[in-house]
């Protein structure tokens, strides 16, 4: 692909939408699995628009869901490209709700999401380099890196095929397991 690059600026996307009924759950509060559906949406456009092709979720990391949302409220995702690999990209969405008659906002969630981009035959495709302007910007892209490389080191360290369960152990005294390893499987 070309050596391109785009500002984050350029990639910024929001949508708003009213929470209906039909969007609640057993306990009245909007199902958090609607959210998501939204967040996966307004990920998915954030990475086109950057890429310029299909994107593909990868992953999901940090799904905290910190204040419910109330039947009424509106709901406001903004998300951006945080940071970009060869054919990844971190899209970050902050997830806000409203209430209309008091005008109270509420920070519902910050997420992040991985797309990859594709090509029509569904390969990966190269996407254009992020142009950072500031330092929230620097700090997101960072903050992105080390995600990356917390991920690949968690995943080198638990699925190596010389990982020796035994060596933890002590690791989960503090935690509320209890610990009944059968001897048979190691």
């Amino acid at each position: 692909m070309k050596n391109n690059y785009k500002q984050v600026e350029d990639t910024r996307i929001t949508i708003s939408e009213l929470m209906l009924p039909s969007h609640a759950n057993f306990s009245g509060k909007i199902h958090g699995g609607y959210i998501l559906n939204l967040m996966d949406q307004i990920a998915f456009a954030c990475a086109s628009k950057h890429s310029g092709t299909y994107c593909v979720t990868a992953s999901v990391d940090t799904v905290d869901f910190l204040n419910s949302i109330e039947v009424g409220e509106l709901v406001t995702m903004k998300a951006s490209i945080n940071y970009v690999g060869r054919t990844s990209m971190v899209v970050g969405i902050r997830v806000e709700s409203q209430n209309i008659q008091t005008g109270t906002i509420n920070h519902c969630n910050s997420s992040y999401f991985t797309m990859v981009a594709k090509n029509d035959e569904g390969k990966n495709v190269a996407v254009p380099g992020l142009i950072v302007n500031d330092p929230l910007e620097l700090r997101r892209f960072l903050k992105a890196v080390k995600r990356v490389e917390m991920k690949r080191k968690r995943r080198e360290e638990f699925d190596a095929e010389h990982f020796i369960p035994e060596n933890y152990l002590k690791d989960l005294e503090k935690h509320n397991v209890k610990i009944e390893l059968d001897d048979s499987n190691s």
